[in-house]
């Protein structure tokens, strides 16, 4: 009985080391060799692996930069630095980028913002908004449940004491998952140099706006009128709602002073929030 058992084991044994050999020497025969580039394109990317770019992590991008799927600007996180470093090294040309950051469009906190319902529901805006289209009377504005905040792995959203998102414009990296998490859609990257903004997205008429915001645009053209370069105009297609044309615009904050509602709002002068 225990010569047949040491024959099993030797036979098992023996076994496993042929098998282990022949898979070592069939890994070395048909190995795929790694571009040795990827290793230094990952080491030049910043590591955060937030998924911004749409992949799960920094070394996933690299191998799509490495085969010409994207180009290097797709790491917004990294910035400018890091899109001539990975260009330099791969020889290929790349458009400018801007520094970018995330901006709220809306200033409809608790105080400013009126509400038509309470809501005792899940805490996230995508839970609230599904009934009834939220709880405040503006149907198009920032319910203020933190879901930006909560998908910013960067630390730059936090709410006010009114519950309105602030960005941290030095710990933003213009990522992007805030403005992917928030259900209203009114959070977009802007290039950092686009220091004005109409802080509304709402495309009703004046007299909803009022009965809903006290800071929602009204669609006066008063912004139109006063701009001193022609860069504001109202878009119809928005229901008139004022748009900025950044080619035109040079930060000046004539609209802003003229605006009736303070709905715009320049981010040199002025946080959109200080709650």
């Amino acid at each position: 009985m225990v010569e047949f058992i040491i024959q099993s084991l030797l036979v098992t044994g023996g076994l496993g080391l042929v098998f282990g050999l022949g898979l070592a020497l069939f890994s070395q025969k048909f190995k795929v060799e790694e571009d040795p580039r990827l290793e230094l394109i990952q080491n030049i990317l910043p590591g955060a692996n937030c998924g911004a770019c749409g992949y799960p992590g920094c070394r996933q991008l690299a191998q799509s930069i490495l085969r010409g799927e994207l180009g290097p600007e797709k790491c917004t996180v990294g910035g400018s630095k890091v899109v001539t470093e990975i260009a330099n090294l791969l020889g290929i040309e790349v458009a400018e980028v801007k520094p970018g950051v995330a901006r709220v469009k809306c200033q409809g906190d608790e105080a400013r913002a009126f509400r038509r319902a309470e809501y005792y529901g899940i805490n996230t805006c995508n839970a609230a908004s599904q009934i009834s289209g939220g709880f405040k009377q503006c149907f198009y504005g920032c319910l203020g449940l933190g879901d930006c905040v909560e998908a910013c792995v960067f630390d730059a959203l936090t709410m006010s004491t009114d519950n309105l998102p602030i960005v941290e414009e030095g710990k933003c990296t213009a990522c992007g998952l805030c403005v992917k998490a928030c259900t209203r859609k009114i959070i977009e990257i802007f290039p950092r140099e686009n220091a004005v903004i109409i802080a509304c997205v709402s495309p009703q008429k004046g007299p909803e706006v009022r009965k809903a915001c006290q800071v929602g645009c009204i669609k006066c053209g008063i912004c139109v009128k006063n701009c001193p370069k022609g860069a504001i105009h109202l878009e119809p297609s928005l229901g008139n709602l004022a748009v900025i044309d950044y080619n035109l615009c040079d930060n000046c904050g004539t609209c802003v002073e003229k605006c009736p509602t303070k709905t715009i709002v320049n981010y040199l002068r002025v946080p959109i929030h200080a709650g």
